[in-house]
């Protein structure tokens, strides 16, 4: 007699816990001061995190990104940014599983203190 293999279950990730990693993984990132909220507009108004400095939109299982960051002063804004991407990007596919459609950075600062 064999043996019918049923469905575990579904597993669910909450937009919040797609915000926190991102956090968490930009905040990382060597040169990043902090985050910053996005500019508020009539069409940002319900998306998620976007208070957190973080623009999350999911469509079709893919993950799109807008990051609001002030970075510190003296450094390569491009590499800077590459490498929250990257960092972003990793966490997201390994913590997750989930694709990774776009990563977009808003540099809206630079921290001069000391």
């Amino acid at each position: 007699m064999e043996k019918t293999q049923l469905p575990i279950g579904k597993t669910t990730v909450s937009p919040e816990v797609l915000v926190s990693i991102a956090m968490l993984a930009t905040l990382a990132v060597e040169g990043v001061s902090r985050l910053t909220s996005a500019p508020r507009d009539v069409n940002t108004l319900f998306k998620k995190g976007l208070s957190e400095g973080i623009g999350l939109t999911v469509e079709d299982n893919v993950v799109l990104y807008d990051i609001y960051v002030i970075l510190k002063k003296d450094v390569k804004v491009r590499e800077v940014s590459r490498q929250i991407q990257t960092q972003v990007s990793r966490s997201i596919s390994e913590m997750v599983g989930m694709e990774i459609g776009r990563v977009n950075i808003h540099v809206e600062d630079i921290d001069f203190k000391d």
